[in-house]
């Protein structure tokens, strides 16, 4: 019998238990490695998964809305802090020798039902958030605080405050209301810009909520986390807020005063104002009636009766609010009328086909394409020169000159003055009017000869006065603006929007002519009731009759300007449907601009062009207001177009 070979398997069995560690170190060196480029990589990751697995409490730092300011800065929207009052039951319940003390002085600080609040606390041991109030401001919590800090100091568990705690959050206001308020606009109930500068620039206000987190460490301590809200921007507009009130205040009264027509309803369809400064594009201005209140938006009672309101399905309500709110300046498109003649005779001189020498002869007719239209005055202005064309307004001229211009040329100023293009204003919802233009393949004689006097065709009112201001200015085109700058919350600048020259109109020489033409219009012409002792003002009257035509509703305005040989300010007034028996008086815009002017150019220091002016205080110009009647004789009618016996309809 052989002897086993012990040594022989004592040397295989080293081998493998060799080989075995080996595999094991190497593994072991393999997963060191591994854990060691994880945690570098990834580290913070699975760092940041493990804290979220255990127990620890989170609460947001909301961020504040950025402020929007006049161009002084007036703040005209806010936000302002205030408190929701929060009930932690868990907290409560764990302090049982503190309910009694908590529960008494949330009834008396805050006037809630003690029964309700005991029934919950038992009921709802757990419960760690229920809100008991909220949107209190500091000054209704203050006491509560007050007590529950002083008390925390006595040491007495039985008269300590728990489980009671105050979540921040913010709130929107307007100071002034309703100033303003189509132009500023509103947020929703998320906190979201809905019209308005606050829907435009969202971004800007909008900043990015802060947290607190609070958890415990590998060793059981309590650890806490600050990221802090960033705050969003301040937004510098270039409104005027005493220039705003001025113009509020006109078109209220003007509104008021014609509540009692013997017509019905309160005031016009729609009544609307810019004031602009032609030589940088920046609006001073915006206003139309009806408005509303700023920090109300969705209240309804104003406008309607309670029986009204409780007939009105939820889509006419929505309807209602969205006419309330809709920008008039920005977002409605209009035939313009008479304040279009300027533009054209623009566009003749600066191409050569009148010199401005030139005389016409109005007979209160033309026969274009198959049609006779009429001129303002059916009986003919006579003979006339270029200025008396533009402050007689007269149509019969105008279709000449358009005529001899042709269809080519006048489409090409057309787009020259951004008719039919959009402006660019930083406002939402600005009105597309390309479709509402003829262009020249679709352009007949008769279309010519009524655009060219301000029929047929659409704009809206900030294409109407960035396009005059160009008129008046030396020709320059100006993108109209609504924001000078963007400062942070600090108040630093960070962005200066400013002005934005787009393009030149015409030349320096055909803007001198122009003006000296528009200020006929008022020493002489179709506004005379807009002269100011003292001041010079130029402009141009407006009466367009709305389609359909045999409703017999206008659209009136006025588009004026001081002084006339330096252009300063530029004040355009629109009245859509005034409610009166004779609607067709371009006298309503200009009553209305007239005090506007009274009052804004002493506020701008323009002062009067002749010394011997007794208008130099408020008091004088107030009683000069007072002691006259701003409505002058319809001295403007209509543009009528008829259609001629086998014409071609147009």
């Amino acid at each position: 019998m052989k002897k086993p070979k012990i040594k022989k398997f004592n040397k295989n069995m080293k081998r493998k238990l060799v080989i075995v560690f080996a595999i094991i170190v190497l593994a072991l060196i393999v997963l060191i490695g591994r854990v060691t480029y994880i945690n570098a990589v990834s580290g913070e990751k699975y760092a940041k998964t493990v804290l979220s697995q255990q127990d620890y409490d989170s609460t947001t730092i909301p961020y504040k809305r950025g402020n929007i300011t006049d161009r002084s800065g007036t703040i005209l929207a806010t936000s302002t802090k205030v408190y929701n009052v929060i009930l932690d039951s868990k907290v409560l319940n764990a302090n049982e020798d503190s309910i009694d003390a908590t529960v008494e002085a949330l009834v008396r600080y805050f006037d809630l039902d003690e029964d309700e609040l005991r029934t919950f606390i038992e009921e709802n041991p757990k419960n760690q958030y229920k809100v008991l109030l909220k949107k209190q401001t500091f000054d209704e919590i203050s006491e509560f605080k007050e007590l529950k800090e002083s008390l925390s100091e006595s040491g007495d568990a039985n008269e300590q405050i728990k489980g009671v705690w105050f979540e921040e959050e913010y709130i929107r206001n307007y100071p002034y209301g309703s100033l303003a308020a189509s132009v500023i606009g509103f947020v929703n109930g998320e906190g979201t810009g809905t019209i308005g500068l606050e829907s435009y620039y969202d971004d800007e206000l909008t900043g990015v909520n802060g947290r607190e987190y609070g958890y415990l460490n590998s060793d059981s301590d309590l650890e806490t986390t600050v990221i802090s809200a960033e705050d969003g921007n301040t937004i510098v507009s270039t409104i005027d807020s005493g220039i705003q009130t001025i113009v509020e205040k006109v078109i209220k009264e003007f509104n008021d005063e014609h509540t009692n027509a013997s017509t019905e309803g309160d005031g016009s369809a729609n009544t609307a104002v810019i004031v602009m400064d032609p030589n940088s594009g920046e609006i001073l201005a915006m206003a139309n009636y009806p408005t509303f209140d700023l920090n109300s938006p969705r209240d309804l009672s104003g406008y309607y009766t309670e029986e009204e309101l409780e007939e009105m399905t939820d889509d006419e309500k929505y309807e209602a609010l969205y006419s309330l709110w809709s920008n008039y300046c920005v977002s409605s498109t209009y035939e313009p009328g008479s304040t279009m003649k300027p533009f054209t005779v623009a566009a003749a001189l600066e191409t050569g086909v009148l010199s401005g020498s030139e005389t016409f002869y109005c007979d209160g007719h033309e026969y274009i394409g198959g049609y006779e239209i009429k001129c303002s005055h059916v009986n003919g202005h006579g003979t006339l020169d270029l200025g008396g064309v533009i402050s007689q307004s007269c149509n019969d001229a105008i279709m000449q000159i358009a005529m001899k211009m042709g269809k080519n040329i006048f489409s090409e100023y057309q787009s020259i003055f951004n008719f039919g293009l959009k402006t660019g204003i930083d406002l939402p919802a600005e009105a597309r009017t390309d479709t509402l233009i003829y262009d020249v393949s679709d352009m007949g004689d008769s279309t010519l000869a009524t655009n060219a006097f301000g029929q047929n065709f659409n704009v809206t009112m900030v294409q109407m006065a960035a396009g005059f201001s160009s008129l008046i200015n030396g020709g320059y085109y100006y993108r109209p603006h609504l924001v000078k700058e963007v400062q942070d919350s600090s108040g630093n600048t960070i962005n200066r929007t400013g002005s934005v020259l787009l393009k030149k109109t015409i030349s320096e020489e055909t803007s001198e002519l122009l003006r000296e033409y528009l200020g006929r219009t008022v020493t002489e012409g179709t506004a005379v009731s807009c002269q100011i002792e003292g001041y010079s003002i130029g402009g141009k009257t407006g009466t367009a009759e709305k389609l359909p035509r045999d409703k017999k509703k206008y659209l009136v305005s006025f588009m004026g300007f001081a002084p006339v040989d330096d252009p300063q300010v530029l004040v355009y007034v629109v009245v859509d449907e005034p409610n009166d028996d004779n609607q067709a008086q371009s006298g309503f815009a200009v009553s209305i601009a007239k005090k506007i002017f009274a009052q804004v150019l002493p506020y701008l220091n323009v002062f009067p062009d002749e010394e011997e002016s007794t208008l130099s205080t408020i008091d004088d110009i107030n009683e000069y207001l007072g002691s006259e009647s701003l409505i002058a004789e319809d001295v403007e009618d209509t543009e009528i177009l008829e259609e001629d016996s086998g014409g071609d309809e147009e």
